[in-house]
């Protein structure tokens, strides 16, 4: 996986360079990682890469010539990669289209900055618009960094252990259930017992329902669309059964 970000502050990416996965994951070349300034690609003697908007209004915006040459050089050291803009009116950023996103051979993550980019980018060069969320950053590198974070850990070999990316968080359609490591006993709160059974079968399904229970309380919404097997209906519905005797039993407060 090639990941090639078009910035205009390209020192903002040192830090994923420092440690952590994405550095050992160069380190074994199972991605390269590179920044190119888009201010480089400016064509006159002040390196213009914004002006006043068309029409009027508050702000700039990211002039073509600049962003579109510095779409073009990465294209020719990864012409199959993906070009993505990171945008507010791009399509929400999630596990399954992190997962999507890592089988491509790279992915061009083009950082918009002040108004956002001249119109005429996006219709010729941009494949994909992604946002990681409904709220106003002040450019698009901190969300090319999570694109980088969550695509890597999507890419195979990335994590030491298959399963941590196949049991964590969204990836099964769930939250993760509750983890516990030693103490076995930490200021007066144990550890559930089911977890130092042995029973490896006890401890799937234990671990199901907690993260059942889990998705339920926290992220109800994740329901809607999480692929369900039987044995989670017969829990939801057995659950469902049990509160509607509490409500139906139960003392109402006056």
């Amino acid at each position: 996986m090639r990941f090639s970000v078009l910035t205009l502050f390209p020192q903002m990416f040192s830090p994923l360079l420092v440690g952590g996965i994405i550095k050992r994951c160069i380190e074994r070349k199972l991605l390269s990682l590179e920044t190119i300034d888009i201010r480089e690609f400016a064509t006159d003697r002040h390196r213009t890469v914004d002006d006043r908007p068309y029409g009027g209004g508050c702000g700039m915006v990211m002039k073509p010539e600049p962003v579109a040459a510095a779409i073009q050089y990465a294209k020719r050291t990864c012409p199959e990669g993906r070009v993505v803009l990171l945008a507010p009116q791009g399509r929400l950023f999630d596990q399954d289209l992190a997962r999507r996103l890592a089988e491509y051979p790279g992915l061009i993550l083009v950082c918009g900055r002040y108004e956002g980019v001249d119109d005429r980018v996006r219709q010729r060069w941009i494949d994909d618009e992604i946002s990681i969320g409904d709220y106003v950053l002040t450019g698009g590198e901190l969300p090319a960094m999570v694109v980088i974070d969550a695509v890597t850990r999507m890419i195979p070999g990335a994590l030491g252990n298959i399963c941590s990316s196949e049991e964590e968080s969204f990836s099964t359609g769930f939250l993760e259930y509750p983890q516990y490591t030693r103490p076995r006993s930490f200021e007066g709160d144990g550890v559930p017992e089911v977890l130092l059974s042995g029973d490896h079968g006890r401890i799937e399904k234990w671990r199901r329902r907690a993260s059942l229970m889990e998705t339920l309380v926290q992220r109800p919404d994740l329901l809607m669309k999480a692929p369900l097997e039987p044995e989670d209906r017969a829990v939801l519905e057995a659950w469902q059964r049990d509160l509607e005797m509490i409500l139906d039993k139960g003392p109402t407060k006056t």
